[in-house]
């Protein structure tokens, strides 16, 4: 068996597959069969496509309920699981907090409580109707966003059609989610580099994968400095504003579903992450605001 590799973009980000073929034509049909399941799941849930599921329900708010099918109430329901864990911070309806907040600009001023106010009647999971089959957004204005789940859902349903089709050795990164197949083609374990949060392009560790995924949620990509204070991405669905407490957690489970779930609830809980990541039985390496490294083995200094 032969190791390939090929590089694309995809859901907003850079993506590459490294997969072990018997030859090139068998390692271009994996590779196409991958993208392909990659742009379906893309083209049905990105809320930047105007014919998405997810836009035709946002399109809908305060209409008509909207028809979903299985793999559409799977995800629902596991993004009800993640509200649920933690206590309403995750929340799929919260994508309404942008419109007040610029993260594309390092200068951008900073929302009043007032306009968060404002927007606070739009965001709420537990005013968004559910019957089987039907979901329904309740007022104009309203909207969902797979963002915090949909990349890892697309990285596990690619591994799912490589191993349908054969592939017993492959690696997918999708933006720095990672799901492995099986171990590298000599036995040996796939080796991925985790981001240092605070130097841009830098690797702060390296871990082992075989059989499972890497997942990393952070808030170093994205943020407003104003008056020496930085402001990240990662916004609380509670009230609109940033999270502060960690830098960045990564999580190694056995889905890219599950350790981003692990990570991204973490982030949100701030320093009731750690609990929540201690609890879950899986590794991680979180790194706090004040350069702390927190481990299932302890804690350390960040270097």
């Amino acid at each position: 068996m032969e190791l390939f590799h090929t590089a694309f973009r995809a859901l907003g980000g850079p993506g590459e597959i490294h997969l072990a073929a018997p030859n090139e034509a068998a390692a271009r049909a994996g590779f196409q069969a991958a993208l392909d399941e990659i742009d379906r799941v893309e083209i049905k849930y990105s809320r930047y496509r105007p014919e998405s599921l997810i836009s035709r329900i946002n399109t809908a708010a305060g209409g008509a309920p909207v028809a979903c099918d299985a793999e559409t109430e799977g995800l629902l329901d596991y993004a009800h699981a993640l509200h649920a864990q933690s206590a309403g911070r995750f929340d799929i309806s919260s994508g309404v907090w942008r419109r007040a907040w610029n993260f594309r600009d390092p200068q951008a001023r900073i929302p009043t409580r007032e306009e968060l106010s404002a927007l606070a009647p739009l965001v709420g999971w537990g005013r968004v109707e559910r019957t089987p089959g039907h979901i329904r957004l309740p007022q104009a204005g309203m909207e969902l966003d797979f963002g915090g789940i949909g990349k890892e859902y697309a990285v596990d349903r690619c591994a799912v059609v490589l191993m349908e089709a054969g592939t017993r050795h492959a690696l997918i990164n999708l933006a720095g989610d990672l799901r492995a197949i099986g171990s590298k083609p000599d036995g040996g374990p796939w080796r991925v580099g985790i981001q240092h949060p605070n130097r841009a392009g830098e690797v702060m560790a390296e871990l082992e994968l075989k059989d499972g995924a890497l997942t990393t949620s952070g808030d170093y990509e994205r943020c407003i400095w104003r008056e020496g204070r930085r402001y990240g991405h990662l916004l609380e669905a509670r009230g609109g504003w940033p999270v502060q407490h960690w830098r960045s957690i990564s999580v190694r489970a056995p889905s890219a579903l599950l350790a981003g779930g692990l990570s991204t609830v973490a982030m949100l809980m701030e320093a009731e992450g750690l609990a929540l990541l201690q609890g879950a039985g899986v590794d991680f390496m979180a790194v706090d605001s004040q350069g702390q490294v927190h481990t299932r083995a302890g804690t350390q200094a960040l270097g």
